[in-house]
C-alpha cells in the first residue's frame, strides 16, 4: 500500500537521493518502479516496457544486495503479470505439479524459500494466471487448479486458504452472472475449501493479525455458502472495518446507489440475525 501511494510522487526518489546508501530507500524505490510498471501497462502506456525494464534492474538490485529479503522476488514475479504473453522463459517454466500451466514458479519458489507462503507473491501469481492469453475459459480453469493446488497443501494459519474462494470471486467478475451462482458456495466442494479457511486460519490466528480484504472475503463466502453462525463469528472478528471486496463484484442486482454496500449490509444482518437465534454451534470442524 505504502508503494501504491508513493508512486504518485516523487518522495521515495528524495529518499534514495538524501540516503544512497539505505537498502530500505532502495527496496522501496523497487516497490514503486514496479507499481509504476503495472500503472503503465494497465493504461497501454506507449512506453510500459520501458517502465517494466527499469523495475525489473532495481529488483535485481535489490535482491542481489539482500539475498535473504524475499521482497525483491515479490517485484519479480509481480512484474510477471505484465508479461501476458510469457515472452521472458522465467514466466512460462514448466511446473513441478501436473495440473498447474507453465508461469512463474522459479520466482515462486524463490519467494518460498525466504517467506514460505508469502500472500502478496501466491495472490500475483493468481493474478498472472488471471491475465496471461489463453483461449476461451483457459485463464479461469488455471486459476481454479492453481488455487485448490495451493489449499490442498493445507498451509495452517495462511490466508492463502482462501484462494478458492478468491478464485472463485474472480469467476463471477469476469463472466456474466447466473441466477443460481451463489447456490455454488454451498455444494461440497466449493464449502470445504471455505471452512477449511474458517477453521485452519480464521481460528488459529489472532483476528488483529487478519488483514480486513481477508476477513471480508471469508465472511462472503461463509455467508453465500448458508454457514450464517461462522459468518457472524467473522462479521463480529471485522468490527466497524469493512473492504469494498468482493461486495462490489458480486452483488445481485441491488438497486441501490451503492449495491456492494447494501449486500454487505444484508449478509451481516442476517448472519447476526441468524446467530442471535441459533446460538453457537457444537461439534468439530466437518
Amino acid at each position: 500500500m505504502l508503494a501504491v501511494a508513493a508512486a504518485r510522487s516523487d518522495v521515495v526518489s528524495v529518499w534514495l537521493s538524501e540516503e544512497p546508501g539505505s537498502y530500505d530507500a532502495q527496496l522501496m524505490s523497487a516497490r514503486v518502479a514496479v507499481e509504476r510498471a503495472l500503472r503503465a501497462h494497465r493504461q497501454q502506456h506507449v512506453h510500459a516496457w520501458e517502465f517494466e525494464a527499469k523495475a525489473r534492474r532495481e529488483s535485481l538490485l535489490a535482491a542481489n544486495r539482500a539475498p535473504y529479503d524475499p521482497l525483491p522476488w515479490v517485484c519479480l514475479v509481480t512484474l510477471a503479470q505484465i508479461d501476458t504473453r510469457q515472452v521472458r522463459s522465467e514466466h512460462r517454466i514448466v511446473p513441478a505439479e501436473p495440473m498447474l500451466p507453465h508461469g512463474p514458479w522459479s520466482l515462486l519458489y524463490e519467494v518460498n524459500q525466504r517467506d514460505p507462503y508469502n500472500r502478496e507473491a501466491y495472490h500475483r501469481v493468481l493474478q498472472f494466471l488471471l491475465d496471461v492469453e489463453r483461449p476461451g475459459g483457459a485463464s479461469l480453469a488455471a486459476v481454479f487448479d492453481f488455487a485448490r493446488w495451493v489449499a490442498s497443501q493445507r498451509p495452517v494459519g495462511s490466508p492463502l486458504l482462501l484462494l478458492p474462494a478468491y478464485a472463485q470471486i474472480e469467476q463471477r467478475r469476469r463472466s456474466r452472472a447466473e441466477p443460481l451462482w451463489r447456490q455454488q458456495w454451498a455444494q461440497d466442494s466449493t464449502l470445504g475449501y471455505t471452512l477449511s479457511a474458517f477453521y485452519e486460519w480464521f481460528r488459529k490466528i489472532p483476528a488483529e493479525l487478519c488483514s480486513v480484504a481477508d476477513l471480508s472475503c471469508l465472511a462472503y463466502a461463509l455467508w453465500a455458502g448458508s454457514q450464517y453462525l461462522e459468518a457472524a463469528e467473522v462479521f463480529a472478528a471485522m468490527g466497524p472495518y469493512a473492504a469494498r471486496e468482493p461486495w462490489v463484484s458480486v452483488h445481485e442486482g441491488v438497486t441501490s446507489p451503492d449495491p456492494g454496500e447494501a449486500l454487505l449490509l444484508r449478509a451481516r444482518a442476517e448472519s447476526f440475525s441468524y446467530a442471535r437465534s441459533h446460538g453457537q454451534r457444537a461439534g468439530p470442524h466437518p
